[in-house]
């Protein structure tokens, strides 16, 4: 197959993986190798004839990236709650986790123990690609999602690192530890260089406008792989630990355009996944898989229920921590892309230093990588619930402003059960609510104190209904990305802001929230005549036509809010996303007091 050709193959196998796993709630990383191996080994389509020195360079740089943009999501704010855990899975965790893993990887899966020390080292990691969608797929709250993502990210580097020296010690220092902790101390010497003042002096020059706005992209993009080249010019692998500083320092500087680079990294990273975990799988041979036999087997279960649950318990030995969050740490670690590229790396190197069982150190980790993928994915919604440390089931609306007329609203969703959360940055608008025990948040709703301590994963829908509608369009366009653009929305402009001159694009606001002529001012004068939040439940012969026949024209004389399914879930109506009830919904609606003696609901 002709280079192109194949690439784009690639690219697209690996992003309808990725959109398959997503439909069928699987990790993606599953999928992904099982095109890899299928497309490799069984059918030979992937043939990319490279040398292995050239593959593994190119495996590196895309490493690098994903490594880079993880890390910047790293916010050095969520040390203050769970740095006494952090510091316990960043700076213990990872030689426990070495010790333990190489003595299971000699005494039970029979392997030497230069080839066992360089397993034990790959096994530190715990793939941050994998963990990101399975903190969002179990809703994590925001305390274990820190513990879990710090963890992943911050120890893939130092993994890596220990796989190197321990490599150069067996093979080239030749059992010389001075060499080999002279070696150590280069590294982290030249990371901190390049990672910490290499990112420093990107956002100075970013914060100070000499690099055009549509060159910081890509532009950053050359910086990290010129940073991860530099850094491995001193000292081999070294430049993961770099990049991952760089992002840290990067992620929490004070850049207006932080927000467009890290979604240009997360695009590309999805890319050079769905690539990385295709091309890597598919270089194994079937005679490798062949060489997997009862005891890697059972090294694998001493990975998932002894070594890992021994590594949290030890590190965590006496810290100020959840003893939920220490059960789900002993429990969640998938190995993700970094170890599945050591592996790739160290393997064959090691064969050629005269390890002959190395050649098992890449089926191994596959295995791992799968194992851990599936019995961590499938289990992670289950843990998480009997933790309690999921958020309640995704339903209900955060409300952006506190107002006599959210008040009214709130205080009718939380009679159906619905979960409702009002915001506000003036303290007195929320004590009505606080009174009628709705949850509230006092504070600034686009701070970093909110984006770091604000729990909504227990809500579906936003509705920003302020006065002021370009703080609301603003506060849509910020929070579209965490709830989904189709489930943010905002009260309708006010009349003269509506003329098409005038009109907000869809692009720079959210939905608008019920019928269009509902605006601030509307609504509230409509609370001061008098109307009130209703709800009417649906049947076969009371449906909407007939709901909407008594109560008159829909948008003059009521306004529907939305409606609550007969599975408990809730629905904001809006005329830009209409909605079909059908029999068995709670309708819920603002309209004036039915008269006496007047239909009721059927």
């Amino acid at each position: 197959m002709h280079g192109a050709t194949l690439l784009l193959f690639i690219l697209l196998v690996g992003l309808a993986s990725q959109w398959l796993a997503w439909r069928l709630k699987l990790p993606s990383i599953v999928i992904l190798i099982a095109a890899g191996f299928v497309l490799g080994p069984v059918t030979g389509v992937i043939q990319l004839g490279m040398p292995p020195e050239e593959l593994t360079e190119l495996i590196g740089l895309g490493v690098a990236i994903i490594l880079f943009e993880g890390a910047m999501e790293l916010k050095l704010g969520e040390l203050k709650r769970v740095g006494h855990g952090i510091g316990r899975l960043t700076v213990l965790g990872p030689p426990l986790a070495w010790l333990l893993g190489s003595a299971a990887a000699h005494y039970i899966a029979g392997l030497s123990w230069p080839v066992a020390w360089v397993l034990g080292a790959i096994l530190v990691v715990t793939g941050p690609t994998v963990i990101g969608p399975l903190i969002r797929q179990a809703r994590l709250n925001k305390e274990s999602a820190s513990l879990l993502k710090w963890e992943g990210i911050a120890n893939d580097p130092v993994g890596v690192l220990l796989a190197v020296l321990t490599f150069q010690y067996f093979t080239v220092a030749g059992g010389e530890l001075s060499e080999t902790f002279f070696s150590l101390g280069t590294a982290l010497a030249a990371a901190a260089l390049t990672g910490g003042l290499g990112g420093w002096l990107v956002g100075w020059f970013f914060q100070r406008g000499w690099v055009s706005e549509h060159l910081k992209p890509p532009l950053l993009m050359v910086l990290v792989l010129a940073a991860y080249w530099s850094t491995n010019l001193v000292q081999h692998e070294a430049g993961l630990l770099s990049v991952t500083i760089m992002g840290v320092v990067i992620g929490n500087m004070q850049l207006i355009e932080r927000e467009a680079l890290r979604h240009f990294k997360e695009n590309l990273s999805i890319i050079l996944l769905s690539v990385l975990f295709i091309v890597i799988p598919a270089q194994l041979e079937l005679g490798q898989l062949a060489l997997l036999d009862w005891r890697l087997v059972l090294f694998v279960v001493a990975i998932l229920f002894l070594v890992r649950p021994l590594t949290i318990a030890l590190a965590t030995l006496g810290a100020p921590m959840r003893k939920q969050d220490k059960l789900l740490l002993a429990w969640i670690a998938p190995r993700g892309i970094v170890a599945a590229a050591a592996a790739s790396i160290f393997g064959p190197a090691m064969v050629d230093g005269g390890h002959p069982d190395a050649e098992l150190l890449l089926p191994i980790v596959f295995l791992v990588i799968v194992v851990t993928a599936l019995a961590h994915g499938l289990s992670i919604g289950f843990v998480t619930r009997r933790l309690k440390l999921s958020a309640r089931r995704a339903n209900g609306l955060l409300i952006v402003g506190a107002t006599p007329w959210t008040h009214a609203l709130a205080v009718a969703l939380k009679q159906l059960d619905i979960n409702v959360l009002v915001t506000d940055g003036t303290y007195s608008h929320l004590k009505p609510l606080r009174m009628d025990d709705i949850e509230t948040y006092y504070g600034e709703i686009l701070s970093e104190h909110a984006e770091q301590e604000l729990e909504v994963q227990h809500l579906s829908y936003l509705l920003c209904a302020t006065e002021n509608d370009f703080y609301n369009a603003l506060v849509c366009k910020a929070q579209g990305g965490s709830f989904g653009r189709h489930r943010t929305f905002q009260l309708a402009t006010h009349q003269e802001s509506r003329k098409e001159s005038k009109r907000m694009t869809l692009q720079q606001r959210g939905h608008a929230a019920f019928d269009d002529g509902e605006d601030y001012c509307t609504l509230h004068e409509r609370l001061d005549q008098g109307w009130t939040m209703q709800t009417t439940r649906l049947s076969e012969s009371y449906g909407l036509d007939k709901m909407c026949e008594r109560l008159g024209e829909q948008g003059e004389q009521w306004v529907l809010i939305g409606g609550v399914n007969p599975d408990g879930l809730f629905q904001l109506f809006s005329e830009e996303q209409p909605f079909k009830p059908e029999s068995g919904w709670k309708m819920l609606y603002f309209a004036p007091p039915e008269p006496p003696g007047s239909e009721a609901s059927a």
